[in-house]
This record gives structure tokens, C-alpha cells and sequence, in this order.
């Protein structure tokens, strides 16, 4: 059975600017037929009336996952595919149409690298970015946003230091615009999350505008010279505090480990 996503839900997933949106795509239940492989293209198609993706790259129909371009860029292999996570479904092209492009703008400088942990990649200092929407069978409606992004080691380091410094300065929250689009995010509180690489960061934060909210929970983890970013939400139940699932964390920095 498809999880219900209601209308706040969907409406609070288009506060985040990007990435959700990419995985919402992909937060059904539905496994795609055994003698189906995935759209390669896995893209998400335009919203319906009830909010969700509809049409080939939407979750429960034909390419609901999708798997990666054959080859590629080492940043691309160290990224998620469909396969590698039981129990989840794996989108391997990031991006719903409808969704703005870039880095959002905040209105606190303090808050600046919490706004552009939102946009297309973690910093304007990213060398290269790949995103991936992952949607859990296991638990309806949890969507995870994971990327991964290549940085220089010094780089890489100082945008992890700026994070934390971000996360305790803007506890009361900050607002963020992206092509015109302005959404608030509150009650910014940094959370334990147990997890490998060098060093991480962790928080949750209230995204909302135009009478709608949905908590948000982030993880943003440093494996040497490369990034890792994780955003959860809940879009069947658009208040439930939703957390990025510890499997998929350690999946994808297996990942990156195996290919450094």
C-alpha cells in the first residue's frame, strides 16, 4: 500500500529547496515489477493535485527508481543506487522540474551555510556534487535527500566548522529565498547522531511558509575530502519529527570509503 501524502505535507516539501523534492518522488511503498528495470532517467515528474509526483519518474509507476549512468565520475560511484538498500527505492536523478535552482539566500549572514545546505549542493565551494531521493518501503512516507560532494580536504573541513558555528548561532531560525520562493526555517537545534566518517554535524529544523511545516532532519558528514548530506522528511505525516535512518547514513559512507 502507498503511503497517503496529504497536500501540507507535499506543500512543506516544496519549502526545501531542491532536494526533497527528489525525494518525495520516490517515498512510496510501491516495488517496481521484478521483470522491470529501472528509468535510467529517473526523473520525477510534475505534481498532482494531491501534491504528489505524478508521471514516469513518480513513485509507484513505471521508473519509480531509477539507476545510475553506467561509469561515470568516482563522485558518482561513491553515490547511492537502486540495490544497494533494501527496503528502500533509490532515485539516481535528483530533481523535480518544479523545484527552484541554486543557493539560497538568507537573511541572517550567520545562518548563510544552513540556507545553502538547502540549495543544489551543500556550498557555492563544492567541486562537484551528485544527489540521489531515497524513499523507505519500511516506514510510509520517509523521504531522504543524500548527496555526496567533492571538496578540497581544507575546504571540505572549514564548511563542516562553519555548520556547527551556524547551528548555535541561529537556534531562533532564520529565512531563506531561492528564485523569488522565501521559506522560514525555526527552531534550529542540533541533535546526537552517531555515525563514521571524520567529523559530522547534525540538527532539526521546522521548514514553513504559506501556512504549512514540516520538520526536517539533517546530517552532514565529512569522509576527507568529500561531503555527505542527508535530509529527511515525512510526507505522509507532515508533523511526525522524522530522523535519516542510520542504514542509509552508513551505506552511503561505505561508499565513499570504497571509493577513495
Amino acid at each position: 500500500m502507498k503511503p497517503r501524502v496529504t497536500v501540507r505535507a507535499a506543500a512543506a516539501a516544496a519549502l526545501l529547496p531542491a532536494l526533497l523534492l527528489a525525494a518525495v518522488g520516490c517515498s512510496s511503498t510501491s516495488t517496481p515489477a521484478a521483470d522491470k528495470s529501472p528509468d535510467p532517467k529517473g526523473s520525477a515528474g510534475a505534481p498532482g493535485p494531491s501534491g504528489a509526483p505524478t508521471g514516469p519518474g513518480a513513485a509507484g509507476g513505471p521508473g519509480g527508481s531509477a539507476a545510475p549512468r553506467a561509469g561515470g565520475s568516482g563522485l558518482e560511484r561513491s553515490a547511492l543506487e537502486q540495490g544497494d538498500l533494501p527496503g528502500y527505492q533509490v532515485s539516481a536523478q535528483g530533481k523535480n522540474p518544479n523545484a527552484p535552482d541554486g543557493q539560497p539566500q538568507a537573511d541572517r549572514k550567520a545562518c548563510q551555510p544552513l540556507a545553502d545546505i538547502m540549495g543544489d549542493k551543500p556550498d557555492p565551494v563544492a567541486r562537484e556534487t551528485v544527489n540521489r531521493g531515497v524513499g523507505s518501503r519500511k516506514q510510509a512516507g520517509l523521504a531522504v535527500s543524500a548527496s555526496v560532494s567533492s571538496y578540497a580536504e581544507s575546504d571540505a573541513k572549514s564548511l563542516i566548522a562553519r555548520l556547527k558555528d551556524a547551528v548555535a548561532a541561529c537556534g531562533t531560525g532564520f529565512s531563506a529565498t531561492v528564485e523569488k520562493q522565501t521559506g522560514s526555517y525555526r527552531d534550529v537545534k542540533a541533535v546526537d547522531y552517531k555515525t563514521g566518517g571524520d567529523e559530522s554535524v547534525s540538527w532539526t529544523t521546522t521548514a514553513a511558509g504559506s501556512g504549512v511545516a514540516a520538520p526536517v532532519h539533517l546530517v552532514v558528514v565529512r569522509q576527507g575530502g568529500t561531503i555527505v548530506r542527508l535530509m529527511a522528511l515525512n510526507v505522509a505525516a507532515a508533523q511526525q519529527q522524522p530522523r535519516v535512518p542510520h542504514e542509509v547514513a552508513d551505506k552511503q559512507l561505505e561508499k565513499v570509503r570504497k571509493a577513495g
